[in-house]
């Protein structure tokens, strides 16, 4: 299906933003005979992870392959292979139903699932690394199939190598996650041992969906729905950094939250270090620092990129002045003329 240029494109920042061209392919078979496509191209999800600097003068490809297969894996496991087009949360849900557990704590991520293997979407002590196989896909250039291993994607904290070396080459079709019939539950982070004890719950009682449930509530008390304000949920990434500087940072803040990566460096949270800044609610025109959760950048109504892109750098300015430290975002900031694909 082709719709030609002022095509409005799908984003949960709510921006006005067209492709020249936007295709959605059913198969990997369509994809394929729509390649090589000219000109710039754009191959996305849900937009929910997007910042559209203006319209996008290329060919946006969307996946709507949605068929989702289980086959049996080692004992007690199953592997799934699903459609990149599928609504992540609606896997999540899916999940739960049929008895395959690894991904409760992923529930409510928005999003579709080939970009949850790109971004390696993460929450709660959980990353969509730990429970993906393999990764099939298209090279848009040559229109050559790959199967990747999860070893060979080069997984990293809100990193992957389609982010990288292959970020804009390929379209991801497949999605192969390894999933458990044990639930083994997660239940060390983000609040979720102080939800259980507010419903009565322990390690013993506590069920699958119970635990989609109990993370479904955190984020929405956390975190503003798009549908009513625009927004591309955590707009930094919490930063990495040497144990050294955290130490120093510790000793003028004592509070200052961590979490131990390996034994040279630790996390610290982003929305922390921008709350530190005076952040916190504040806004710069129609853009603002979300209230409850300083890591959500929000659309008020009317707000501009330049306006919201504004207001990242202004954020980045003042936590790296403060602690040394360059916030990074980790939506993907699309301008109107990409470099185009070699």
């Amino acid at each position: 299906m082709i719709r030609e240029k002022e095509y409005n494109i799908p984003n949960t920042f709510g921006l006005k933003a067209r492709a020249r061209h936007f295709v959605e392919y059913a198969s990997e078979a369509d994809l394929l005979s729509l390649l090589p496509v000219e000109g710039p191209v754009l191959h996305m999800g849900a937009g929910s992870n997007l910042l559209f600097m203006g319209d996008y003068e290329g060919t946006v490809l969307h996946s709507a392959i949605t068929d989702i297969t289980p086959t049996e894996g080692p004992a007690g496991e199953v592997l799934l292979r699903v459609g990149s087009g599928v609504t992540f949360d609606h896997l999540v849900e899916h999940c739960i139903r049929q008895g395959w557990h690894g991904l409760e704590n992923l529930s409510l991520i928005p999003g579709e699932v080939g970009a949850s293997a790109v971004q390696n979407i993460g929450a709660y002590g959980v990353e969509a690394c730990q429970s993906i196989h393999c990764v099939e896909g298209v090279m848009l250039d040559t229109g050559a199939r790959f199967s990747m291993p999860t070893a060979e994607c080069r997984y990293a904290y809100r990193q992957s190598i389609f982010k990288q070396e292959l970020r804009g080459r390929v379209a991801i079709t497949y999605v192969t996650f390894r999933l458990s019939r044990e639930f083994r539950p997660q239940i060390g982070y983000g609040g979720i041992r102080q939800a259980m004890a507010e419903q009565g719950l322990d390690e013993h009682t506590l069920t699958p969906e119970a635990l989609r449930s109990i993370i479904i509530g955190i984020r929405r008390r956390k975190l503003p729905d798009p549908d009513v304000q625009g927004n591309a949920g955590s707009f930094f990434m919490n930063p990495i950094v040497e144990r050294s500087l955290y130490e120093d940072i510790l000793r003028r803040w004592p509070q200052a939250p961590h979490y131990d990566v390996d034994a040279t460096r630790v996390k610290i949270p982003a929305a922390w270090l921008i709350e530190q800044c005076g952040w916190k609610g504040r806004a710069m025109g129609h853009a603002a620092v979300h209230a409850i959760q300083p890591l959500v950048l929000v659309n008020m109504g009317g707000a501009t990129a330049r306006e919201i892109l504004a207001l990242c750098q202004a954020v980045q300015q003042s936590v790296e002045e403060r602690f040394g430290i360059c916030l990074q975002p980790e939506v993907n900031i699309i301008h109107s003329h990409p470099t185009m694909l070699p």
